[in-house]
């Protein structure tokens, strides 16, 4: 068993003496005659258990623990303490500064019981932390992983699509069947996704910066950007700026971008009239931004599940990231998104996001 240290506080030296004879053969004790003391012994010797009594002069054990509590937050905290100090017992208990108290005078096997009970519960916490620590670095090895690939594979993705594009213009789409179609299809799929993942990562990763951001200018971008996908779906943009936003630009664009996309994907299939609607108005404090379409809708029960990462409505459809991503974005930056939908009129998203200028 590892040798467990063991500060005890006490103003009165009888106790000190019981207490160091009594359990210096199972423990390797330190002893403190005052608050004062005993701050001086934590700040050199590594602790794993701090017993201190409730009625001392300067201090009171519930006091001491409370001022240790951010500087010195491992080792766990036993009160001795009368039954009269019931008040302070219960401060300290909600507080959370306790793991257990004890009666004095105290029984030796109860006290033992407790010591090594508190050290089991010392030593959880700790390769809790190593285990937490191991396992954000692995994430973020993980993380850093598929950025690496997803940025590499986009390179030569973005070659063979220009090289679509390269036939196109010589007029030779259409001289191999559907070939040529079917490349760009699969290309443009496997560059959502991988867009899709630099997104999740950027997220995660870049500090939110506050830039001016233009509405009028960035929302037509938008559209141009992801409408290659449908050409037959109209938009209607009505955008009230009067006032500066000053906003998180990476993020609003990736919000906007991903709501964009998906009130163009889930579109009705073979519907006539595809109509995407996105009203903006800028206050003094804030960006109300609504951005409904009349495609496919979400069943009720799917509504409060759209936001889950990975959550997919079809299971031909996207990768189940973009709202998930969406709802992540908002949070960095403090914003607000809801959601209607009906099966028959389509889905309308609205957001706020603060303005911080």
């Amino acid at each position: 068993m590892p040798t467990i240290r063991v500060l005890y506080i006490d103003d009165e030296e009888n106790n000190l003496n019981a207490f160091k004879a009594g359990f210096r053969r199972q423990y390797e004790i330190y002893t403190a005659i005052s608050a004062a003391e005993g701050l001086k012994i934590l700040e050199n010797v590594v602790l794993h258990v701090i017993i201190a009594d409730q009625k001392m002069p300067q201090t009171t054990g519930v006091e001491f623990f409370k001022s240790i509590a951010k500087t010195h937050p491992d080792p766990v905290r036993i009160l001795l303490t009368g039954y009269t100090d019931i008040e302070a017992l219960a401060d300290a208990i909600n507080h959370g500064d306790i793991y257990r108290y004890i009666t004095k005078p105290w029984n030796d096997l109860e006290l033992h019981n407790s010591i090594k009970n508190a050290y089991d519960a010392y030593k959880a916490k700790i390769d809790l932390r190593e285990k937490v620590s191991e396992l954000e670095k692995t994430n973020d090895e993980l993380n850093r992983f598929i950025y690496s690939i997803s940025h590499e594979l986009r390179a030569p993705l973005v070659s063979a699509m220009g090289v679509i594009n390269v036939v196109k213009m010589e007029g030779l789409y259409d001289s191999c069947g559907e070939y040529w179609s079917l490349i760009e299809t699969c290309s443009n799929k496997l560059d959502y996704y991988i867009q899709k993942t630099l997104q999740y990562y950027k997220n995660n990763k870049i500090a939110s910066e506050n830039t001016l951001v233009n509405f009028e200018k960035l929302i037509p971008e938008l559209i141009n950007l992801y409408s290659y996908t449908d050409k037959d779906t109209h938009f209607h943009v009505d955008i009230k700026q009067d006032s500066d936003f000053y906003g998180d630009a990476f993020r609003i664009e990736v919000i906007l971008g991903n709501l964009i996309s998906n009130a163009i994907k889930y579109q009705k299939e073979g519907e006539g009239d595809k109509k995407v609607n996105i009203i903006i108005e800028v206050k003094n404090n804030a960006a109300e931004i609504v951005i409904s379409d009349n495609g496919m809708g979400i069943l009720n029960e799917h509504l409060e599940k759209i936001f889950t990462q990975f959550f997919k409505i079809k299971t031909n459809h996207g990768t189940g990231l973009g709202l998930f991503i969406v709802k992540e974005a908002l949070n960095k930056i403090n914003g607000k998104i809801t959601v209607s939908s009906d099966l028959s009129e389509g889905t309308a998203f609205k957001i706020t996001i603060p303005n911080g200028k």
